[in-house]
This record gives structure tokens, sequence and C-alpha cells, in this order.
């Protein structure tokens, strides 16, 4: 059976062609310890400033971070807001010259003051908006529409963020359903807080937040209820209504309305979480995903955002080993090649140092675990390669292994300096090297690094290679005898 993680793993870069409102974020960090003398008000004590894209622009960034390359048009103000929101844009990998300027019109940001609560805690204490939600004028919206028309060639999907500041005007939403039609691409809707959905008509999918489907269904009893409502009106293929905390509810034209569970989170600031919704949508529908499987990577993705204080984009390896979370219990640590390379790479995106060593671990004595603590010791994730019973017997001859390949990996996984095991067919552990390609080779033994099989192999991948100290007493096979003997 394939599952989401099967197909997440398959993901390829696709094209995006991303139309809404970008933003600036500023946040002002301070402590903000005391009273202002002349009014009942807190005083923030500025100490740094942060700048980072926002709104649409934070879209593009979350595409990048799950494989997209972007295209993005939209309409930016001529001020030192617009210069550090392509800055930072850049800085992220994504093009800013579809970004048109409109001297007459502010780029908008969005000025938070976060303050420490008793010099601890961050706590949003204001947020100053600056913006202008006038429609673009004839001209700007023309030459919009145009350059959006111009670049629709080869793209994947489509996205539009929709933020009400003036820019996803009914013609402009018009004209990027109707190109995108024309491609044969989706469409997928991040609706402003509306009363009226009638511009985004035609599209492919929309992804209201309940307070935005209330609105624009005059607040209905239930969601699954509003949920019918937009698709009618729209007359759209799938409604992912988000619900917070309860996860989303999706609505196929046709089919009856499903809610797909999130979890609970420790931390919950649901900024930015819009954002990563469509974005992961996007990415998982030009990947060919169905729509409950979209719907279930985009929940997966947007549980991390909202797991942090203010914005960043989630990079899909760590959406890839968020869903593997989710598959697997918690303590099992047995892991296939496909499961361990996920997990792996969110390992050296956060610049963590991959040991693995590999043995039989057959009769696990105190050697054994004095040697997988010291190699744990040598790096942060230590991954043990197991050989499998037929190998095992071929080394150590009849009788052996005295445990079965699921017994010892289940000891294994109860080591606390042990992070994942692997199972491995071959007589040497130079596919398991190949595979896994860690930072750090280690052995145990009282022999020299180059007297190892695979020496060749970790000196020609790059990788360093180490025999930790020999640990007399006991070995398995000393145990074994004994046992025989007794």
């Amino acid at each position: 059976m394939t599952t989401l993680l099967d197909k997440v793993a398959g993901f390829r870069s696709f094209r995006a062609l991303l139309v809404g409102d970008f933003m600036l974020d500023e946040i002002i960090h301070g402590d903000a310890g005391r009273l202002s003398p002349d009014a009942p008000v807190p005083v923030l004590k500025a100490e740094r400033e942060e700048r980072s894209p926002g709104g649409a622009a934070h879209v593009a960034r979350c595409l990048v971070a799950l494989g997209g390359e972007v295209t993005c048009c939209g309409v930016i103000g001529d001020d030192d807001a617009a210069s550090a929101l392509k800055a930072g844009l850049e800085a992220a990998g994504v093009g800013s010259d579809g970004l048109l300027t409109d001297s007459s019109r502010p780029t908008t940001v969005k000025r938070s003051l976060v303050g420490l609560a008793q010099h601890r805690h961050p706590q949003k204490m204001f947020r100053l908006d600056i913006e202008s939600q006038e429609p673009l004028s004839d001209d700007i919206e023309q030459t919009l529409v145009s350059m959006i028309e111009a670049r629709m060639d080869q793209v994947d999907v489509v996205c539009i963020e929709d933020y009400n500041k003036g820019v996803c005007t009914p013609r402009v939403c018009s004209a990027v359903i109707e190109a995108a039609k024309r491609i044969g691409a989706e469409v997928i809707v991040d609706p402003a807080l509306l009363e009226d959905y009638g511009k985004y008509r035609g599209a492919t999918s929309i992804t209201p937040n309940r307070t935005e489907a209330e609105l624009a269904t005059g607040g209905v009893a239930t969601a699954a209820e509003a949920a019918e409502v937009l698709s009618e009106q729209i007359g759209c293929e799938a409604v992912v209504l988000t619900l917070d905390k309860d996860g989303a509810l999706l609505l196929c034209r046709g089919e009856t309305p499903a809610v797909i569970p999130t979890e609970a989170r420790s931390v919950y600031d649901v900024t930015g979480a819009g954002d990563v919704v469509i974005a992961a949508l996007s990415a998982a529908r030009a990947n060919k995903m169905n729509w409950a499987d979209a719907t279930r990577f985009a929940n997966a993705a947007a549980g991390l955002e909202v797991e942090c204080f203010g914005t960043r984009p989630i990079p899909l390896a760590e959406v890839q080993r968020e869903i593997l979370r989710r598959q697997k219990p918690v303590a099992d640590k047995v892991r296939t090649d496909d499961e361990l390379s996920v997990e792996l790479a969110v390992h050296r995106q956060a610049g963590q140092r991959i040991v693995l060593t590999n043995g039989c671990f057959d009769v696990i004595h105190a050697g054994h675990v004095a040697y997988l603590r010291d190699a744990k010791n040598q790096g942060d994730v230590l991954v043990v390669g197991i050989n499998v019973d037929d190998q095992v017997t071929a080394m150590k001859g009849d009788g052996r292994p005295v445990y079965t390949l699921a017994d010892r990996m289940a000891i294994l996984s109860e080591l606390a300096c042990v992070d994942y095991v692997i199972p491995f067919e071959e007589p040497t552990s130079h596919r398991l090297i190949e595979s896994v390609m860690p930072d750090l080779f280690v052995k145990g033994g009282d022999y020299a690094p180059d007297e190892i099989n695979e020496y060749e192999l970790v000196k020609q991948l790059g990788i360093e290679c180490r025999v930790l100290s020999h640990r007399p007493g006991l070995g398995s096979s000393d145990v074994v005898e004994h046992l025989r003997r007794t």
C-alpha cells in the first residue's frame, strides 16, 4: 500500500505562479518591564528589529521551501519597505521582477511590537499597519494583467493570495483564472475576509478559515454547510476549510464533506498558517496528489508553522519527518532506507553530526552498551546498522543468532544512546554507508582504521572513519559458549 509518506518522498520540483498582496513584516523586539509615567500604557524599550517578507511574499518563501520555483506578480510602493521586501525575497531565492511599482500607494507593512513579559516571555503588544486598500488604477491593473498572462507559461499550479489590499481586483482574479484554464493549470485561492467571493468564481480550490467562511456565507450553522455554499457559489472542485486546532474540512465536488484532523500543539500561534496551507496544497497538487492526501500534507505543514512564534517557511524535509512521526509510534526507532533518508535530511538541515556504526549485536552485553554510548558521543545522531539473520549465521556459524533480527532491533531501540536502527542484508556495510552518508563511520576494536573492510569506501566518499577503543570483557560468542557449558 502506498502511504502518504511514500507520495511525499517522491516529490519533484514544480513551477508556481503567485498573484497577490505582497507585504513586509516588521517585528520590533524589546523589554516591556515598566509603564509610562504619563499614561497607563507599557513602555517598549526597543532592542532589535526583524524584517521579513509577509503576506503573498511569505507564501512565495513557503513554496520555495517545498521545492517550488516561484514567479511572483503583484504591486508594491516606491519606498524603503519595497526595497527591503525585494531583498528578502531574493535572499529566499524568489525573483522580484514581477512586482510592479506604484508610487501612489505604500508598500503594505505589518509592524508588530513584541515585548518580554516579566523580562522572560515574548508577547505581542501592538501592531501598526501601513497600507492602502484602494483598488489598483486602471493603468496599473492592465499592466499587471498583461504581465500575468505573459508569464502563464509552463506553470504547474497558480496561487491567489488575497488580503484585500486592492491588488486582487475582480478583473485581476478573472484574468488569472482564465489564463490558467487555457494552459490546464489549477488555481488555488486563499481568500480575503469578504462577504462576496464572486471574483474567485472558476478557481479550482479555495481555502478559507472558519471566520472567513462564516462571513462569506452569511453565518450558516456548520462548517460543512459553509463549504457546500461556497462550493456552489464558486463552482470549484474542492473547498478546504481550515478549522484551526480542529484540522480542516475537505469538500470535493459530488462527495461527502470529510474532516481531516490535526494534532494538539504545545504552542499555538496561527500567524502565517494560512500561507503555509495554500503553499502546501499547491505543492501537493502540482505533484499529482489527490485532495485528501494534499489536505493531510497541508495539515502537517501548518501544524509545524503554528508551533513557532511568528512566521517561517517549513522545509519539505520537516513536513516529511512530521508525516513519518504520525505514521510510526514515538518509541519505534526502526527505519527503512527511505524513512531514514527523510529523517536524516532534517538532522542535516539543523547542522547535526550523524554517526553510523554496524554489527550483529547478538546477545547484547555491557561491552555493546559502552561502545554504543561512546559512538553516540562522537556526534549528535547515532544510526546503528544491524545484520539480518542469514548474514549473522554466515559470520558466526550454526546456532547464531541467538536472538532473531526483530528481537535484536527491539533491544537496540530501547537504548537511549541509539537514535535509529536499520537492518541490512549485504555481507558488508558498503551499501548502507552510501545510503546513510554519515559524517562519521565508527567501528569497535583494537585495529587501525585502514584495516576496516569499508575504509577505502569511506575515504573515497570523504567520510571520517574512527575506531573506538576496545572494551575488555565477555563478547557475545563468549557469553553463548559460557551458557552452553552451564
